[in-house]
């Protein structure tokens, strides 16, 4: 019999990691808290799993140790990935870089993997909390009770390696609960403060209840403290809380960590991205000229979401029933900034329950690179979320779990 390898998590980078142990000899067990595996998969690409990327770059993936993402993932690209999948049955489709299974249905990728945990005949135990775990001379004892933490159903697992793949905090309710931290932390680890990424900005003032339900092409320019941090471009949404969509998911990490600190953030939005501030007011000017006798409210119909024109304009303070051709040109340059840096004072982001991924995590400067063993306690592996690691939207942090469970499940094995 091959090693016995105990794995914390049944998600993404859990199960990769167990097949891949499996594969090469292993008696895999993994210890899963929700009622089944690979829940949060279900959930990814809005269900149509976006699994990885073609565009795979450091430039994705963000950390206090810039290097190690790609350090690992190198050791398990894209090609590997795509022939993991294909081989369990998955028809890669690709769409502007970003790749699905062919059937646009996440649920197929999780049942792949889940039919080969079966034919490796690996160990799930579902609804089992990891409490505790000791460093034994031979190994590893996992104690584990069930999700209400009653010790009537309480079970102890030993095994020769450990891999801790349990998530992060994000999305709760799909698994990760935060524990793993505390296991780490147990085990020695350092721990980089968790805080929500791929999330909603929380933003001041009232103009976002006349806003709900706006969406629109933007480009996004994050400042703190004043100073340019981070920007990004595509569909902005706005919600009655603030501001939502992947232009604000990629670039809220940096918000996220900067409020964290206490400092100031705001979000500069262009709502009309392919026209420089001049080519604006020159639009804005010429259009007064061919509006006649319409009414203010009327000014950018056919340009902008009606809602938003009217926030706009209040903003420049245009009445909505001045005549057009009465509105004096200070006003129409107040409504071309308006315009084109929208400023959106940025108090806080949605909670851990909104978030899709988390920033911070096991230091990874306490990781092998390699093999993602510890570099403080051997035996002991990391994979997927738990990881001071997270990437931006498109398939990145899918890659990051295929790739660290990978590595993970290859070194504990043998």
């Amino acid at each position: 019999m091959g090693k016995q390898v105990i794995i914390v998590g049944g998600g993404a980078a859990g199960l990769m990691a167990g097949i891949q142990a499996a594969r090469r000899g292993a008696d895999v067990t993994i210890l899963e808290r929700m009622d089944r595996v690979g829940k949060k998969i279900l959930s990814t690409g809005n269900g149509k799993c976006n699994m990885t990327n073609q565009k795979l770059s450091a430039a994705c993936y963000r950390s206090d140790n810039p290097d190690f993402p790609m350090k690992v993932i190198s050791r398990f690209p894209l090609e590997p990935t795509l022939n993991f999948f294909s081989q369990l049955g998955i028809l890669p489709k690709e769409r502007d870089g970003y790749i699905y299974p062919n059937s646009q249905q996440a649920s197929a990728v999780l049942d792949v993997l889940r039919m080969e945990t079966e034919r490796l005949k690996i160990h799930i135990h579902c609804q089992c909390h990891v409490r505790n775990i000791q460093k034994l001379p031979e190994g590893f004892s996992v104690l584990c009770t069930d999700r209400d933490g009653t010790s009537k159903n309480s079970a102890i697992f030993t095994g020769s390696s450990l891999i801790l793949a349990p998530g992060s905090m994000a999305a709760p309710s799909l698994g990760s609960d935060g524990s793993g931290y505390t296991l780490a932390k147990a085990l020695g680890h350092g721990i980089i403060k968790p805080l929500p990424a791929l999330v909603q900005l929380i933003c001041e003032g009232r103009d976002y209840k006349a806003l709900a339900g706006v969406r629109s092409e933007a480009r996004l320019k994050l400042f703190i403290d004043g100073k340019l941090t981070a920007e990004d471009k595509g569909e902005l949404q706005i919600t009655d809380y603030g501001i939502s969509g992947i232009p604000v998911f990629q670039i809220s990490r940096y918000a996220s960590r900067a409020l964290d600190m206490g400092q100031d953030v705001s979000v500069s939005i262009d709502f009309l991205p392919f026209m420089k501030k001049d080519e604006l007011a020159d639009f804005l000017f010429q259009r007064k000229k061919q509006s006649g006798n319409r009414k203010g409210e009327d000014f950018l119909t056919g340009v902008l979401n009606k809602k938003l024109a009217a926030v706009l304009l209040k903003r420049a303070g245009i009445a909505l029933h001045e005549k057009i051709a009465q509105i004096k040109p200070n006003k129409l340059q107040e409504l071309c900034m308006q315009i084109h840096e929208f400023q959106a004072v940025v108090t806080n982001t949605k909670p851990f329950s909104s978030a899709q991924i988390c920033c911070g995590g096991v230091d990874t400067r306490e990781v092998n690179s390699k093999t993602m063993e510890s570099l403080i306690v051997p035996g002991v592996y990391f994979a997927g979320e738990i990881l001071d690691v997270d990437g931006i939207c498109g398939g990145y942090n899918l890659q990051w779990a295929w790739s660290s469970g990978s590595l993970a499940g290859i070194a504990a094995a043998k």
